[in-house]
């Protein structure tokens, strides 16, 4: 499948601060691809720079086969930004969003295109409410509504579900998608984990650099040691003992402990017995899957055990 973004060892400076250390990955035509990190890793920076809103310290990009430097007047034609913090008009109404954004791209016959994207999203019913008398979600919905109002082929999310109530979460995803289906390439960043599995690929970003690169199947297989689940009671105290007693990786998730072994038969018992000889109640425990979050742990575990 063709390459829609191609970046190779992308860096962005803001004085002293390296906010990107030369990330390098590349998005394909029609996929949905998630940058995925904490704050602070550097994914808005990542989109707003292949966005044109900000200068490369140093790297190349292309998108289209355009370079993100010199043509991109031209890539901006072809792409849709969704941010943070997407300016809506609360005093005009959801038809008179997304109006104004279609004289805002030049786009002239627009009124079929509305009432397309309101079936599309569900706003149909509430075209002539005001954008500040709108839910969260269906906010979202009208900006996302607004972003595609020129067509875009490729469309860049910065967090679109942060503060999003479940439901409208779940209908946001079943939008994009179809948009996916419809060939629009999706770029979203997301600080949840859970949701990056939903996507072709990943890139796993912390502090500015890509610690993985690959479908989220793959990457959870890269891992190549079991999980073990805990329920303990108490719960941090049996943290706090694993990780003071022994040298097991060990990951808290509410009142769950995930522990990484590479011997599942020989290492629960040694974990069983440290735990209950220092009065831990045991519960229950399960071999699982490993996720998405816990080689993202063990993947910034392993960079802070090599620096120190």
């Amino acid at each position: 499948m063709e390459a829609a973004i191609n970046v190779n060892n992308i860096k962005k400076n803001y004085g002293e601060v390296n906010a990107l250390k030369g990330i390098s990955f590349d998005v394909k035509s029609a996929e949905m691809f998630g940058l995925v990190g904490p704050d602070g890793a550097g994914k808005t920076t990542t989109i707003k720079l292949l966005c044109g809103l900000l200068q490369p310290t140093g790297g190349s990009a292309e998108l289209f086969g355009f370079d993100l430097v010199k043509d991109i007047v031209k890539i901006q034609k072809h792409i849709g930004y969704l941010s943070q913090k997407f300016s809506l008009y609360g005093d005009l109404t959801i038809d008179e969003n997304i109006e104004f954004f279609a004289n805002l791209h030049g786009v002239k016959d627009y009124k079929k295109r509305r009432n397309e994207l309101l079936e599309f999203t569900r706003l149909t019913p509430f075209r002539t409410r005001l954008a500040d008398n709108l839910s969260g979600g269906m906010k979202q919905k009208l900006a996302l509504a607004c972003t595609l109002i020129h067509k875009p082929n490729v469309i860049f999310l910065d967090e679109p579900t942060t503060g999003v109530d479940p439901v409208s979460r779940r209908d946001f995803w079943k939008i994009l998608s179809n948009l996916q289906q419809d060939g629009v390439t999706i770029f979203m960043s997301t600080p949840y984990l859970d949701e990056a599995e939903r996507c072709n690929r990943v890139a796993l970003l912390n502090k500015g650099e890509v610690l993985s690169f690959d479908t989220p199947q793959n990457i959870k297989q890269s891992l190549n040691k079991s999980i073990i689940e805990i329920v303990c009671s108490p719960t941090l105290m049996a943290y706090k003992i694993l990780k003071e007693k022994s040298s097991y990786e060990v990951q808290m998730f509410g009142d769950r402990l995930d522990i990484v072994v590479t011997e599942y038969e020989k290492d629960y018992g040694i974990i069983e017995k440290l735990l209950i000889e220092n009065g831990i109640q045991m519960i229950d425990h399960r071999v699982i899957p490993s996720s998405l979050e816990n080689v993202f742990i063990h993947l910034i575990g392993e960079i802070k055990d090599n620096a120190s």
